[in-house]
């Protein structure tokens, strides 16, 4: 899976998660959900995003992001 698309699932995550804890927990789940907006906000003006720093410091990046790319000599 390309960055760009795991960053878009995880941010959709916070999203809905914050959103269901905001309803059920505590209304100041909600301003996570407000901090979840201004970062794709920021991130689409700047082109810096902090969750794709995150993910390439943990290795969860997925290398290349070549999804279904055929190697030569391999499978």
């Amino acid at each position: 899976m390309i960055m760009e698309r795991k960053i878009r699932m995880i941010a959709g995550t916070f999203v809905l998660a914050s959103l269901a804890l905001g309803w059920w927990v505590s209304p100041y789940w909600f301003l996570f959900t407000a901090f979840v907006g201004a970062n794709l906000l920021q991130s689409s003006v700047t082109k810096w995003c902090l969750m794709e720093d995150i993910l390439r410091k943990t290795g969860l990046h997925g290398g290349d992001g070549g999804a279904g790319v055929v190697r030569p000599g391999g499978s």
